[in-house]
């Protein structure tokens, strides 16, 4: 299961917690209100991934970590996807974009990591 005591101590669950706030605040901008359904549908993948990582850590099994691993990182890859459609509509700017981009991604190599060495464990 891990070294870790609980889902907190997971650097993916703190970044992956950050982007939900990051997700929150953006969506809440006037640009993207109008649109409820994306900003409805990129807040619930962005919570997610803190979420999956979240509930596979306390079933207290590398296999079961592993499978809700993989789910928030499917999720990871819909916000991706969502905050290019966001960008293509000019909800948000290219900078912001940019950054959000690189979290995410960030985050998605940290769920990699995690499942391989959990992987390995097993």
């Amino acid at each position: 299961m891990g070294k870790f005591g609980s889902f907190e101590e997971i650097v993916s669950w703190q970044k992956a917690r950050e982007l939900n706030k990051q997700i929150y605040l953006i969506t809440e901008a006037d640009s993207f209100k109008k649109d409820f359904d994306l900003a409805r549908q990129i807040r619930r993948c962005s919570v997610s991934i803190s979420s999956n990582i979240a509930e596979g850590y306390e079933r207290k099994t590398d296999k079961e970590f592993v499978h809700f691993l993989y789910i928030a990182k499917g999720a990871a890859a819909e916000v991706r996807s969502q905050l290019y459609l966001a960008l293509d509509l000019n909800y948000i700017s290219n900078e912001l974009f940019i950054n959000m981009i690189t979290d995410i991604t960030e985050i998605s190599k940290l769920l990699s990591g995690l499942i391989k060495y959990l992987s390995k464990e097993s």
